[in-house]
């Protein structure tokens, strides 16, 4: 009889930990917006549960129970019907576009990110490719091949949304789950030399592009206009000092910062809980990366052991992310901050990963 271990305690703990904040958070940031809009405190807050919260932690639940196998086996059924889904959002009235951008699909008076949902069918359909190519290792040149024509048409699908800073952590999360395949160093070199010439064209074909990095090199240059929400994040970040204004007492939030309650919330989190509870937040992530990746390294399976390092890295890379872009250190990407920020479509597939890790955690023979 085969016995399993238990599942990992730490990485659950700082999930709950994670969505606990972001509960705390979005309460604290959408109270008097909610109020002023629908006369209800808690609109946003009831719509994040009912939502995100409540549906990601029954589909983690079942990703914790369903048998890993199962996954690998019918991992192409789920890509290519997220691939279908991917295409409806270009469909009038199917799909919603917001910002100049085609990202979402509304289904009654439900709005659901099929880009979201990529991230997750992909690394699984990835690991399930990887573990099955490794059996072969003289056949890593068609390999490359084969790899790169898969993540060329991904990158087509967000590139005519456009949805860039999904795009650049498929492919970063994706290049990392490669290279840590035992694939051929060069391979990885390679890939990157490809990626860097596809950026320069995607720089090139849209000069709203250039536009967001020359922001990020000087945010002065246009403070009312094009790096009016750089400059705001800076402001709103540095106006929390070192112990924060406190809870609930952010001033930014009151239309001075754009996009609070998803991709700027870091910014009001720092301006409300200072250095020391921004500290405490990016600590926090640090330890999830640590347990993800320590499932990983302590998992017995090639298909289990990539996946841990594709979801792991996923979430961490895309806080670190989010963050980095609230504090100028890179360009605005308009990627959420896994369990903290609003959205009900990021908070479904960061549940499901992280019963998946779950999974991989007591799976291991002992």
């Amino acid at each position: 009889m085969v016995k399993y271990n238990k599942i990992d305690i730490g990485l659950l703990a700082i999930t709950v930990i994670l969505m606990i904040l972001g509960v705390l958070i979005l309460t604290s940031i959408t109270a008097s917006l909610s109020f002023e809009r629908f006369e209800n405190s808690y609109y946003y807050l009831k719509h994040q549960f009912l939502f995100g919260i409540l549906p990601g932690i029954f589909l983690g639940f079942l990703a914790f129970l369903i048998p890993l196998g199962f996954f690998k086996k019918n991992i192409i059924f789920f890509l290519l019907l997220n691939l279908f889904f991917l295409g409806m959002v270009f469909l009038p009235k199917v799909g919603v576009s917001l910002g100049g951008a085609s990202r979402w699909i509304k289904i009654g008076s439900i709005f659901i990110q099929p880009s979201e949902f990529l991230k997750i069918c992909f690394f699984v359909y990835l690991a399930s490719w990887l573990s099955i190519r490794a059996l072969n290792p003289k056949n890593w040149s068609q390999t490359l091949i084969a790899f790169l024509i898969i993540l060329g048409v991904l990158c087509l699908f967000l590139a005519f949304q456009p949805d860039v800073g999904t795009l650049g952590i498929i492919v970063s999360v994706s290049l990392l789950m490669y290279f840590l395949s035992d694939t051929p160093v060069w391979h990885s070199a390679l890939i990157i030399l490809i990626g860097i010439i596809a950026l320069i064209i995607l720089i090139r074909i849209a000069p709203y592009r250039v536009d967001r990095i020359l922001v990020f090199l000087d945010p002065d240059t246009d403070p009312m206009g094009k790096g009016y929400q750089m400059k705001q994040a800076l402001v709103t970040v540095g106006s929390g000092g070192v112990a924060g204004l406190g809870l609930g007492m952010s001033r930014q939030k009151y239309g001075f910062l754009p996009q609070t309650m998803s991709d700027s919330i870091f910014a009001i989190f720092a301006e409300e809980a200072g250095f020391i509870g921004s500290f405490i937040l990016i600590f926090i992530f640090l330890f999830f990366s640590w347990r993800g990746f320590r499932i990983a390294k302590e998992s017995d399976d090639k298909f289990q052991k990539i996946l841990a390092l594709g979801i792991t890295s996923w979430i961490s890379i895309q806080a670190l992310i989010n963050i980095a872009s609230m504090i100028g250190l890179l360009p605005l990407t308009g990627v959420p901050l896994p369990f903290i920020s609003y959205g009900g479509s990021h908070l479904l597939t960061e549940f499901i990963g992280i019963g998946m890790l779950l999974n991989i955690s007591r799976n291991k023979k002992v």
